[in-house]
């Protein structure tokens, strides 16, 4: 086609158009929306600090950046979001780390008995160096980096009948999560591990399916097991943290100083998060004394030969566990 002063004209009014359009074009390429799954239902505390990173994260980003969180598994169970990660088809999942020890020894270590006898001190373990460290084979295995924990209270059994000791667990069918971790934990009880489904829990405890069940404090509040429950029997022995986990393969596209802030975001929101569990733990315990629910603080004089027998299993597979009891006997 000749070239005519009518054609340059064209072609210079349609540059400039381009040009125009160039920056609110980039605008909407750089935009983000990070997808994050997590196992627990809206209101659990961990959905609450992760709904505020995301706010924030938009906030600071001027809308640039943003989270959307699927809840209650929408994504898949743990496994499936783990598997949806390594792939790069899911951003970020807070993963509990029963999932975690699952797979891999080292950070089933965190789950073992009486690292920690209070709440508080669950708290000051997670922010100790020991327990980041425990995340450093996470690249390697899962394809995820870990960026900070999130925590529960201390967990505690419910009974369908009265008791009065951590001997009376002997012979019980008790509903545990599946990690080998509290398996082991409460075979060395004398007790029978029945894994069953969140969901199911409560109906299982009506209806006999199981003598006892054991859970954190926050749920077992919402699900109101003190209904089906006699007792309930203050362990202080076990908790069960959750990983924010973020996609490797996804992460090392994402801009370093995007990587900065969501990382500070999380490890803070998750602090306030780890802060506001200790300070509620009280206010817990007296929604259950209020009910009339018998509450029994085991005596730990005889966790030492448990420990041992339990340590016994676990130091060959997690030899990281001698140093995380002594930061926990430290605390």
């Amino acid at each position: 086609m000749p070239f005519t002063r009518r054609s340059f004209i064209k072609a210079a009014s349609l540059g400039s158009a381009v040009a125009l359009a160039t920056p609110s074009l980039l605008r909407a390429q750089e935009a983000k929306v990070y997808r994050l799954g997590i196992t627990t239902p809206p209101g659990h505390p961990w959905n609450i600090a992760a709904e505020a990173v995301g706010k924030r994260l938009q906030e600071e980003s001027n809308g640039r950046l943003s989270i959307q969180v699927f809840p209650s598994n929408q994504l898949g169970n743990e496994g499936a979001m783990l598997q949806q990660m390594q792939s790069g088809a899911l951003d970020l999942a807070w993963i509990m780390t029963a999932e975690l020890g699952s797979r891999i020894p080292q950070i089933a270590a965190i789950n073992a008995p009486w690292l920690v006898t209070s709440t508080e001190n669950v708290a000051k373990l997670v922010r100790h160096p020991v327990a980041m460290k425990l995340l450093e084979v996470l690249p390697v295995e899962t394809g995820t980096i870990g960026l900070g924990y999130g925590i529960t209270t201390l967990r505690v059994v419910f009974t369908g009948n009265v008791v009065n000791g951590i001997e009376d667990i002997n012979g019980m069918k008790l509903r545990i999560n599946t990690t080998p971790a509290y398996r082991d934990f409460y075979q060395l009880l004398g007790a029978a591990p029945t894994p069953i489904p969140t969901p199911q829990v409560f109906d299982a405890m009506s209806n006999g399916q199981v003598d006892g069940l054991e859970a954190d404090l926050d749920l077992s509040w919402n699900q109101r097991y003190d209904k089906v429950a006699k007792t309930m029997l203050r362990m202080n022995a076990i908790f069960m943290p959750c990983v924010a986990l973020v996609s490797a393969r996804v992460w090392k596209n994402v801009p370093e100083s995007d990587r900065t802030l969501i990382t500070r975001l999380i490890q803070e929101e998750l602090a306030k998060q780890v802060d506001a569990t200790v300070a509620n733990e009280a206010a817990l315990l007296q929604n259950f004394k209020d009910t009339g629910i018998k509450i029994v603080d085991v005596d730990l004089k005889n966790s030492a030969d448990i420990i041992k027998a339990y340590d016994e299993i676990w130091l060959p597979k997690a030899p990281i566990l001698k140093e995380i009891r002594e930061v926990g006997a430290s605390l």
